[in-house]
């Protein structure tokens, strides 16, 4: 077995590293064993995958009422007691920092685990299997399921995720409509609010309200009862108002209409799951003037951070480290490839040497990242300290060997290991 050194994979490094597992013709064995520590192999992604959905699997059962048995023998049933969650016994404990460990792994977390830990947690979260979620194809954003069979607990879990994240300084990868935002501000969604979560439907209800002719009833042959499918696609009716399959819109009460119908949609359809969602949200942030402070968007830029992806400000803000300088000659190649990477590849360098793949607010200038020097050239990948935001590059003797490793890196890279 090759020295770390002569090995082309990427080990990981202490503070909560990323390490990179490759293919069979880059990685000689799964497990490799060096200096008598057990080094990521390529398969961990998946096994923390599935440790991170049997993770929200337990949290569900300790969070539902169980199956409703007194005498209920089951350990993972929540009413033989066997099973109780932190939050609902002590919430203040959620307000402690949270520190996550990986079986298997030997990152200590300084940040940056906790940043995986819940990128894995949001992935499962938005899993179509559990149909908490609908996702709008158009406007790629996911919406509450109100037929989904799903208990309040599960969606307090999530509020209580989504919560745990803002007090642990954690962006998330989530895509909610900016309506989500309102709500948690205790502003409840309107018709205007449609246009960022069903573009389409939005659109149709504004070409209803800007026709001005009084055959608007057998023009649009719309009453007050809409439609919408289940979990199942069965097809299902809801009327807005009383004998609302009965009364026909008109000039008048067009603006009634749209303004039910969003309200139907936006609030009340979906009022059990948002209720539970907002409950674990609180749980964790109660003691902060949230609402108070912040405006729906802000609140949103604090959640999921910004969409803006300036690499020029990280390149000014950039510091440089054992030996490097802005002008080292594979400094400025790196710089140069960044440049030309498609944003899809400019989110996977962000994701691999901070562990996240969003913009913090104030924009990347706030990230500090620091390109240190690890060593001459070699043919070891690049390594980064997730939780410092330090990129380990060697110092490759071209261009072309730092744009082949580099894109290994972070094409590649997965789970966490010590150096």
């Amino acid at each position: 077995m090759s020295s770390p050194e002569e090995s082309p994979e990427t080990s990981g490094a202490g503070g909560g590293t990323r390490s990179n597992s490759l293919g069979h013709e880059e990685v000689q064995s799964g497990e490799a064993e060096q200096d008598g520590r057990q080094w990521p192999s390529q398969h961990q992604g998946g096994d923390m995958k599935r440790a991170a959905a049997q993770l929200i699997e337990k949290y569900y059962f300790q969070l539902t009422d169980g199956c409703g048995n007194p005498n209920c023998d089951n350990p993972n049933c929540a009413s033989s007691g066997k099973l109780e969650m932190v939050a609902l016994e002590n919430p203040g404990d959620l307000k402690k920092q949270l520190v996550v460990e990986f079986e298997g792994e030997q990152g200590i977390d300084e940040g940056g685990v906790s940043k995986e830990f819940f990128q894995l947690i949001v992935e499962q979260i938005f899993n179509p299997d559990y149909a908490m979620f609908c996702r709008n194809n158009e406007t790629r954003t996911f919406w509450f399921n109100p037929n989904c069979f799903e208990s309040d607990a599960q969606f307090t879990l999530v509020g209580i995720v989504l919560g745990l994240a803002i007090y642990n300084n954690v962006i998330l990868d989530v895509h909610f409509p900016p309506v989500m935002y309102k709500k948690l501000c205790s502003k409840p969604g309107s018709f205007h609010d449609l246009r960022d979560w069903n573009t389409t439907l939005y659109r149709s209800l504004v070409e209803l309200l800007e026709y001005e002719g009084e055959d608007m009833e057998d023009v649009f042959m719309q009453t007050f009862r809409v439609g919408y499918q289940d979990v199942f696609g069965t097809s299902l009716t809801h009327d807005l108002k009383a004998d609302g399959g009965n009364i026909f819109v008109n000039q008048s009460s067009k603006h009634e209409f749209v303004e039910l119908y969003a309200d139907f949609l936006l609030n009340k359809m979906v009022e059990r799951q948002f209720r539970a969602f907002r409950r674990g949200f609180n749980m964790v942030t109660d003691d902060s003037p949230l609402a108070n402070l912040f405006r729906p968007e802000e609140l949103e830029l604090l959640v999921c951070g910004s969409q803006h992806y300036d690499f020029l400000e990280l390149m000014k803000s950039a510091e440089y480290d054992g030996g490097y300088s802005s002008e080292t000659a594979i400094v400025q190649a790196f710089w140069e490839l960044v440049h030309d990477m498609s944003t899809e590849d400019k989110k996977k360098l962000l994701q691999f040497t901070t562990g996240s793949a969003r913009v913090p607010v104030g924009g990347l200038a706030r990230l500090k990242l620091i390109i240190a020097r690890n060593g001459p050239d070699c043919d070891r990948l690049p390594t980064a300290h997730t939780c410092f935001n330090v990129l380990l590059l060697p110092e490759y003797s071209s261009k072309e060997k730092l744009k082949d490793r580099l894109y290994k890196a972070i094409k590649y890279s997965q789970g966490f290991g010590m150096l």
